[in-house]
């Protein structure tokens, strides 16, 4: 196993001892931890290269709510529109 010399600030360190303590774990063994969630959470954030990988990231966060695609613009328009009409004095 390899070694790593990390510099914080006392202050940091306390908050960090206490965490691990609470969790039953060893300053050590909670900063891997911490690490090892952090690589997790980051794990699928890549840049997109292409126009396809936006349309296939918003079809996926799509399909994740469930909620379906977006109204087109016209649906937009007739819902301003209709919006509008409803305040309209009719002169």
């Amino acid at each position: 196993m390899s070694r790593i010399h990390l510099v914080v600030s006392e202050p940091d360190r306390t908050r960090y001892a206490a965490a691990a303590r609470r969790e039953g774990l060893s300053l050590s063994a909670w900063l891997r931890a911490a690490a090892a969630d952090r690589l997790a959470d980051h794990a699928g954030a890549e840049s997109f290269r292409t126009e396809d990988d936006v349309r296939r990231f918003f079809a996926d966060r799509d399909a994740e709510m469930d909620c379906g695609p977006e109204p087109d613009w016209e649906q937009h328009l007739d819902v301003i529109r209709a919006s509008r009409s409803r305040g309209a004095a009719g002169t």
